[in-house]
């Protein structure tokens, strides 16, 4: 069976791409997995050029097929921030609740009707160099409002203080299956999944 590579150190991520993808035959393994330690660089100004730079990094410092998004919080009151800084957002070394507390301070002044926000991923499907080094892209967004304080124990990075409206909670409060449907990631991941289906048949 061929494996995939996702290329990320984040195991809430690697969790949720082993279910998104659980229908395909593919091995999903992951950067740790493989005994790769090196960091790709960020320096992106898009979701969609860290994507392919990441993904093709990995594919041709693995030699496997590679799977890698770039993902992140779009604020309207914050005119689109943190975007591309999202995980950098409260600064290196900071956790998941330092990055949503800064947040939630820095929109303390905001109204409820002027906190909308959407989370945004690219997925980036890359072969390595010596299978010709093809790239692709899909797009996925999930549409929210960043509520007052964090709510929930599940997800990871922002879902505490992503409030979805159609379910009346926040991402963290979600069950896994339904965050696994409504995700930026899970709808990135739909539409790329063709694309791995294409690959797999050989056209």
């Amino acid at each position: 069976m061929r494996k995939l590579l996702v290329a990320t150190h984040n195991q809430g991520k690697v969790r949720e791409y082993r279910a998104l993808l659980a229908g395909l035959p593919l091995e999903v393994t992951y950067l740790a997995a493989e005994g790769i330690a090196a960091e790709a660089a960020e320096t992106g100004a898009t979701f969609a050029e860290n994507a392919i730079s990441k993904a093709r990094f990995y594919a041709d410092l693995s030699g496997l097929w590679t799977w890698a998004d770039d993902s992140g919080l779009a604020v309207e009151a914050l005119g689109g921030g943190p975007g591309v800084f999202s995980a950098r957002y409260a600064g290196p070394d900071a956790s998941d609740a330092d990055r949503y507390r800064k947040l939630l301070d820095a929109l303390a002044a905001v109204p409820w009707a002027e906190r909308s926000a959407r989370f945004c991923c690219t997925v980036a499907l890359a072969r390595p160099a010596a299978e010709g080094g093809l790239v692709e892209t899909a797009d996925g967004a999930c549409e929210g409002v960043i509520a007052f304080g964090p709510a929930g124990e599940h997800g990871f990075g922002y879902d505490p203080v992503f409030y979805v409206p159609a379910y009346g909670m926040t991402m963290a409060q979600l069950a896994a299956e339904v965050k696994n449907a409504i995700s930026h990631r899970a709808v990135a991941a739909a539409a790329a999944v063709p694309l791995l289906h294409r690959w797999l048949s050989g056209s």
